[in-house]
């Protein structure tokens, strides 16, 4: 009988906040690193959710979804709230959010269980929101030190209130090999990271891009995306990959961001090249918008949004 074997996938694991988002029309899991797990694993890698819930009626039934959405999980419970959020839409495609303090994620502790799921990833997403209290904060710089050295560490930056500063997210770009952020958030960064002092304010894309590659050396990856316009990613290299955002009917573009992210980071891992990872990650994005949930199945194949409007490669200088 011939040996079965099962093909190898890379693993990747997130760090960070489960919550529900409450919006006008009902509750919904989320949580912008178990939503990156949730797509990154449709793109064909293996994941698994690293977060904590409350021993509460909302924990439970949180748990519950993310067991029937097949993700694999590590939850600790603990006596403080399941998290929620509040979830406001605004103009262009943007989102306001009010979010429950002292929630469940908010006390994430480093158990010999997490140590163990952690020595085993290919990949690692975590944002700035988590570590908004002194002891996720603690908790999640130690599992990301505490990764394999070769392990692609994805920094998603996703600002939210005023849950960062300077130094956190110094410190994270610092750590990460890949970094994602959207527009708005670039304009935030330009002036918390001195950029402008630097009369770098007016530069382009591409320039920014290359500002974070000469301040942070361990980064290997950028993207930025520009909500209804376009995405760029960029290699430390130079290369670049530009692509206009697809106009579809979109019916729930909460989460479009987390969806671009765990596609463009499972490619990435499963060897794909930089620009065809980018083109997968802008189609799915824009199916997913198509859908009324941002965890959607997605069926075997879907349209082919993105025709090459402009792709181009380029040195920065």
């Amino acid at each position: 009988m011939a040996e079965i074997t099962q093909e190898w996938k890379p693993l990747v694991i997130s760090l960070g906040e489960v919550l529900w988002d409450m919006l006008p029309e009902g509750k919904t899991a989320g949580g912008a690193p178990v939503n990156f797990i949730y797509h990154a694993m449709q793109d064909g890698v293996d994941g698994y959710s690293v977060s904590a819930l409350g021993n509460d009626q909302l924990g439970s039934e949180l748990e519950e979804t993310v067991r029937k959405a097949g993700i694999p999980y590590y939850f600790e419970r603990n006596d403080y709230p399941t998290g929620t959020a509040g979830i406001m839409a605004g103009d262009d495609d943007t989102f306001s959010y009010s979010i429950t303090e002292g929630a469940a994620w908010d006390h994430l502790r480093e158990t010999d269980e997490v140590q163990k799921i952690i020595s085993r990833a290919d990949g690692i997403t975590y944002g700035t929101l988590a570590l908004r209290s002194p002891e996720s904060r603690q908790t999640i710089l130690n599992l990301i030190d505490d990764a394999p050295t070769s392990c692609l560490r994805f920094f998603d930056v996703n600002l939210r209130g005023d849950y960062y500063d300077r130094d956190l997210i110094d410190q994270l770009l610092r750590l990460s090999t890949h970094f994602k952020m959207n527009q708005s958030e670039f304009a935030f960064l330009k002036s918390l990271l001195g950029m402008e002092e630097a009369n770098e304010d007016g530069m382009d894309d591409e320039e920014a891009c290359a500002w974070f590659f000469r301040h942070y050396p361990n980064l290997r990856m950028i993207a930025m995306t520009a909500g209804r316009s376009y995405s760029l990613v960029m290699s430390a290299d130079g290369r670049a990959s530009r692509i206009r955002t697809p106009h579809v009917n979109a019916l729930n573009s909460v989460g479009a961001g987390d969806v671009f992210s765990g596609v463009l980071a499972a490619e990435i891992l499963r060897g794909a090249p930089m620009e065809e990872g980018h083109q997968k990650a802008v189609n799915v994005a824009a199916y997913v918008c198509t859908q009324r949930e941002n965890w959607t199945p997605l069926p075997d194949s879907i349209p082919d949004y993105v025709t090459w409007q402009h792709l181009r490669e380029t040195t920065v200088g």
